[in-house]
């Protein structure tokens, strides 16, 4: 199981003319060799994802990918009602340039760059 650690950044929108980098995700997940989640992997392990939600250069929260009961993919912060849901997440590319969308519950879908991949070795 070969982790990533991919980070989302806020992406061009209304309240964000020039997107914000300050405003994103970190995310320590699996991918498959064309760069999408490797689910089968995220779901035999789950423990072993890392979400980190960030803002003005301070986490607001941490948490875990997982999957609610309707299929969707969820980052999951525990005791928070943060948790974020991810718009068709299994079937995006995760390459830097590339655009995510995520919704806060009761928010509405927000586009975020993936400014950063890198694999993780952990020799």
């Amino acid at each position: 199981m070969m982790l990533h650690h991919i980070r989302l950044e806020l992406a061009r929108e209304a309240d964000a003319p020039h997107g914000d980098p300050g405003d994103g995700y970190d995310l320590v997940i699996t991918l498959d060799p064309e760069s999408r989640l490797d689910a089968s992997a995220l779901l035999a392990a789950p423990e072993r994802t890392r979400v980190r939600r960030f803002r003005a250069g301070e986490t607001l929260a941490v948490g875990r990918l997982t999957r609610d009961a309707d299929g969707r993919w969820v980052m999951d912060f525990p005791g928070e009602d943060a948790d974020a849901t991810g718009f068709r997440l299994e079937s995006e590319r995760f390459v830097p340039g590339e655009y995510v969308s995520l919704a806060e519950p009761g928010g509405p879908m927000r586009p975020y760059r993936v400014a950063m991949v890198q694999a993780l070795n952990f020799a």
